[in-house]
């Protein structure tokens, strides 16, 4: 009996895997390939190939079609407003803690923006889930985002964001004006965020419905909508109704900290990948990473603690794995949990080890951060499928 699995390239900017699995005593080989590789030119050529093979050694070839699954992702909406700062002269005039995220109202919001409107920016779709779901779409995933924007033109750049990256749109419009964060990123490359959530955190248990969940297999969540106990348990309940798979990410240890008994209760009942940082972790556990994971483990079917320049532990049952990081130069750590999710989670929905699941998180984390904001341009994509390919 032999097993093989490849990686190749697809031609659309996606990653497509192929395995094939054979029996020399019954001459038999089947193939079972992502919807995309026989109607692609290289991947109908490669298929020929193993066609003529069979003829040749007398195998018969059965080739089989998979469909990936397909990812859901809920958060926050918010337009991210990468800015570089040349000293903390504009920390300080606003009083922002250096390193912090703070919450402010639309009125500071505006004031931020006009103090700093001749410095370089850079706009992009945010938040953490989003930032996860856009990862995981520009790896060749199908996937979609539930969240909610004002009727206004940072709105619409949330859309066109969304469509840019093939990513299905279930966004909803409130009176409220889009949420955004203001990144102000200090020559030090230390981020601080002055956020103004606005329609973001409209979203409400009432606009959630059955039919929003039906074609997906995976919903990620990020975990500032546990802020929102009505509108999380609602997306929970329906994600089991619809036999989804539930991945949730911690976000912020003060969110723990805040909401601990009743994330707890999430957790325990419906969750089955949770993703924590060493922070999160001991808010939610009181325990040092290692002993933390194996808390988690007991309440989940998957647990993951990235431990920063340390890597990452990940426990599923007793199998536990730890992942080291890639060497990389890092500019702007903005997005850096969140793209790792994305390359976790793509390894998850393609069945492979959960090493390669980690290798593929420290992948897509350590080259966020080699850039200013969450978002990787296409020669930075083109470097992370190269890396990717060579894992396989």
């Amino acid at each position: 009996m032999f097993h093989c699995q490849l990686s190749i390239p697809k031609w659309s900017k996606s990653l497509i895997l192929l395995t094939f699995r054979g029996s020399s005593k019954n001459k038999q080989i089947k193939i079972c390939c992502f919807s995309g590789l026989a109607t692609s030119n290289r991947g109908a050529y490669i298929l020929n190939l193993i066609h003529y093979f069979c003829r040749k050694s007398k195998f018969s070839l059965t080739v089989t079609a998979a469909t990936m699954k397909k990812i859901l992702g809920m958060g926050n909406a918010l337009l991210d407003i990468m800015t570089r700062l040349k000293n903390d002269d504009v920390l300080q005039h606003f009083n922002l803690p250096k390193g912090s995220m703070q919450l402010v109202d639309k009125e500071l919001s505006d004031k931020i923006l006009k103090h700093t409107q001749t410095l370089d920016k850079r706009l992009t779709g945010g938040g953490s889930a989003a930032n996860t779901i856009y990862g995981l779409a520009n790896l060749g995933v199908e996937t979609g985002f539930i969240g909610k924007v004002g009727n206004d033109e940072y709105g619409k750049i949330f859309h066109n964001e969304l469509s840019k990256n093939n990513i299905k749109s279930h966004l909803f419009e409130n009176k409220l004006a889009t949420g955004r964060a203001i990144a102000l990123i200090t020559p030090d490359s230390e981020r601080t965020f002055a956020t103004y959530l606005g329609a973001a955190v409209e979203l409400s248990a009432e606009d959630l419905s059955s039919q929003l969940f039906e074609p997906y297999k995976i919903i990620h969540i990020e975990g500032y909508m546990v802020q929102n106990h009505d509108l999380l348990k609602r997306a929970v309940e329906l994600a089991k109704e619809n036999n989804l798979m539930v991945s949730l990410d911690l976000a912020s240890y003060n969110v723990v900290t805040d909401h601990l008994d009743f994330i707890k209760m999430i957790v325990k009942e419906y969750v089955d990948i949770i993703f924590a940082n060493e922070e999160e972790v001991k808010s939610f556990t009181g325990l040092e990473p290692e002993e933390g994971l194996d808390n988690l483990a007991q309440l989940c079917e998957i647990a993951v603690v990235k431990i920063g320049k340390r890597g990452s532990l990940t426990q599923r049952g007793q199998e536990k794995v730890n992942v080291g990081v890639i060497d990389v130069k890092s500019l702007d750590t903005t997005g850096a949990g969140d793209l790792y999710a994305s390359g976790f989670l793509f390894g998850l929905v393609n069945d492979l080890p959960l090493k390669h699941c980690g290798h593929l998180g420290a992948i897509l984390s350590g080259k966020i951060i080699e850039v200013i904001g969450a978002t990787l341009d296409d020669a930075k994509w083109e470097e992370v499928r190269a890396m990717i390919k060579a894992l396989s």
